[in-house]
């Protein structure tokens, strides 16, 4: 029996932050019309677990009639989360198959977290899984010339990152399928960190918070971002610098979504405002939506109609590139 997206619902924030555990009924569910091909080992660190995407393609894709494909990084302030499941209070697989309903397949990657490598693994990890899956497309009824990419929160920081910064071996990486185009064609960032200089302060967490996390993890997280730049091969203001796509901003990126909620506290919505408003300035296209009354992972309001905008987005945006083609 194939499950809808709404047939099963994910549980609650707790305390601010994900559950630390999943009951057997919160799994991801297939989406229908769709052929899978999951637990793809996409690349494999040495010294690090296999790296790991799932793949669901429309049925009619083939060689001859390829689908465009969507490459989907989960959030998780670059510490938590998996490939598998959405945010708590979004439809489990409604992702999927909003994408597959459109004719678009989907790619939900897993990729390092911060305390496993520090950045720019994660970064290489995405761009690996797109190399991939550019590698194999005639065989999985991909389209190579039709790539985007979609994340949220840390997910939506590394989208952005995918579709700005190319050329610099650094960035790019080397593992999984070592050659071949990382670029996309179409980006969405759903309420994303874009420049670590301007966001807000964490040195004083409220006293709730700081109760929580010590409930939950046994000790007060650092802020995410020294998390992920911790042991990087950067300076620390090189690698602030070049952790923000801000500073990547270029004439000839591809077309980006924003999607913020307008009462976000963790990350705010000027976050997505300053790379749009730098992407424009550069010359390229940018489109920004504050969403009214939501918070971080669209918490307070339905979340579908913006993976529905975010959808019809993808699909515009990458019809065009194959008329362009």
């Amino acid at each position: 029996m194939t499950l809808s997206p709404t047939e099963l619902t994910a549980p609650s924030m707790r305390d601010g932050f994900v559950p630390p555990y999943y009951p057997p009924s919160v799994r991801a569910a297939r989406p229908r019309g769709a052929r899978t091909y999951a637990g793809i080992t996409y690349a494999a660190p040495v010294g690090y677990r296999n790296l790991q995407l799932d793949l669901h393609v429309p049925d009619d894709a083939s060689a001859e009639s390829p689908a465009p494909v969507v490459v989907w990084i989960h959030g998780g302030a670059w510490m938590f989360g998996g490939r598998e499941l959405l945010p708590p209070n979004w439809p489990l697989g409604s992702v999927d198959q909003l994408l597959i309903d459109a004719g678009i397949a989907v790619a939900t990657i897993d990729y390092r977290h911060a305390r496993e490598a520090a950045f720019p693994a994660q970064l290489h990890d995405a761009k690996a899984a797109i190399r991939y899956l550019r590698a194999f497309a005639d065989e999985l009824g991909l389209d190579a010339g039709r790539v985007g990419v979609w994340g949220e929160s840390a997910g939506g920081h590394l989208a952005a990152l995918c579709a700005l910064v190319g050329g610099d071996p650094r960035l790019e990486g080397s593992i999984g399928v070592a050659d071949g185009d990382s670029s996309v064609a179409a980006a969405v960032c759903f309420y994303p960190v874009t420049d670590v200089d301007t966001m807000p302060a964490e040195d004083h967490l409220p006293e709730a918070v700081t109760a929580a996390m010590l409930a939950q993890f046994g000790e007060v997280l650092p802020p995410p971002t020294d998390e992920l730049l911790d042991g990087s091969p950067y300076t620390r203001d090189e690698g602030r610098r070049i952790v923000s796509p801000v500073q990547h901003a270029r004439a000839d990126a591809p077309p980006f979504l924003f999607v913020h909620g307008e009462l976000d506290r963790g990350v705010p919505p000027s976050q997505s405002r300053e790379l749009a408003d730098a992407l424009t300035a550069a010359g390229s296209s940018a489109e920004v939506v504050i969403v009214p009354g939501a918070e971080h992972v669209f918490d307070g309001v339905d979340p579908m109609p913006q993976l529905e905008r975010a959808v019809r987005f993808l699909a515009d945006t990458l019809r065009r590139e194959a008329v362009a083609s």
